[in-house]
């Protein structure tokens, strides 16, 4: 160990704050982090969203992100931090900062994980500000005591350890990604193209396949209002708000639990769907995983049928479903809603018995590999937890 403690600015080359200006984003692109994009420890670009060339230039004018770079969350939720890995070329959106470490004083996936342990989030967000969103100011993060660090070549075999279960956890997200895009694909080739299996053989009348019906959602569908406070039910049941609830992904993978919260809650079942009713054009729409209770900004939808609820979910998860329901939102006293009456209205085509089965056939199959995928990342992401702060600490020798 090294005698001398340090602070975050010793051990790097700069520590610089992002534009405070929203950049101005397009379909394709540079990545833009914003904080919802910083985990802890790696950046999520699933459906990050991106900016020009000119933007770029713009944004990464006071340091450009290199490989082996931090970027910290100032706020929302502050303290999460991320390493930039080799490929990703990004640019820092609005509340975040940008460190980079001078390799010959530290180790960067060391120093990105060091920064993640429970002593360390407790220095960095001792002093947070702010009457709304809490944040860390800049003095403060360049100040942060570090104590005494390791060796290099301890802090490296360390970090090696920790990015193993990263790296793991990171493939199994692909996977689920990819996952998730098929049982989409194949969705809207049966339901919105109407390309499916015998499609060559079936004559359109008025717009449907000859043996298919003319529904709208709600006779597909309740929504379930079962009141229930916090409470009365066991501390640990999960809690499901929507700061947990995923943009554009039908897997609930993240919760709290009811001891988080205090107000009334509705109570869901597993595999019944959440649709996030604020700003319903953010697209949070999924299945959930385990039984609790979720946040009454979401709507709890549950099949009439067993057999329809992959195509329920296919369904109110669409982009076409959910660019309905945004345009046609009430508008409250603060933020616009999805108005439920108006979301039953949703014209859905029910297929044949055959179809249905034959959809249900590929579509189940994916639901139950996307739920083994993310207990496996939970079980990994408690492994890592367990073992990050014996590492930085130094109780486990390596």
């Amino acid at each position: 160990m090294t005698s001398d403690s340090q602070t975050l600015n010793d051990v790097c080359e700069f520590i610089v704050d992002c534009l405070h200006n929203t950049a101005p984003i397009q379909e394709d692109g540079y990545p833009l982090i914003r904080t919802p994009n910083i985990g802890k420890g790696r950046l999520d670009l699933i459906d990050v969203y991106r900016v020009s060339e000119e933007t770029y230039q713009i944004w990464t004018r006071r340091a450009i992100p290199e490989p082996g770079d931090l970027i910290l969350a100032r706020e929302a939720p502050a303290g999460n931090i991320a390493i930039v890995r080799e490929g990703e070329k990004v640019c820092l959106g609005q509340r975040t900062v940008h460190l980079r470490p001078n390799q010959h004083k530290v180790d960067p996936h060391f120093l990105c994980y060091f920064l993640l342990t429970p002593n360390a989030q407790g220095k960095l967000l001792a002093n947070e500000t702010g009457a709304t969103a809490k944040h860390v100011n800049m003095k403060d993060i360049r100040k942060l005591e570090l104590g005494r660090l390791p060796n290099l070549g301890i802090q490296r075999r360390s970090a090696a350890i920790l990015a193993a279960y990263d790296d793991l956890i990171e493939n199994n997200r692909r996977r689920m990604a990819l996952l998730e895009e098929s049982a989409r694909l194949l969705y809207r080739e049966w339901f919105v193209r109407l390309r499916f299996p015998g499609h060559e053989h079936t004559r359109i009348v008025d717009g449907l396949p000859v043996g298919w019906h003319a529904h709208v959602l709600g006779d597909l569908c309740v929504e379930i209002r079962e009141q229930v406070m916090p409470d009365s039910v066991e501390p640990d049941t999960p809690y499901i708000g929507l700061e947990h609830m995923p943009r554009r992904s039908i897997t609930l993978n993240d919760w709290g639990f009811a001891t988080d919260v205090s107000s009334t809650k509705h109570r869901f079942r597993e595999g019944e769907i959440l649709f996030g009713k604020i700003r319903p054009y953010f697209h949070k729409v999924g299945f959930a995983l385990i039984d609790g209770i979720v946040s009454s900004d979401a709507i709890v939808i549950r099949a009439n049928q067993e057999n329809a609820r992959p195509l329920l979910l296919m369904t109110v998860s669409s982009d076409e479903f959910v660019a309905t329901t945004a345009q046609e939102m009430k508008e409250g006293s603060k933020m616009p809603r999805a108005d439920w009456k108006q979301m039953q209205q949703f014209p859905v085509a029910v297929p044949t018995e055959g179809v249905l089965s034959s959809f249900n056939e590929v579509i189940a199959p994916i639901l139950d590999q996307l739920k083994a995928l993310s207990f496996a990342n939970q079980k990994l992401r408690t492994a890592r937890d367990l073992l990050l702060p014996r590492l930085m600490s130094g109780e486990i020798e390596v």
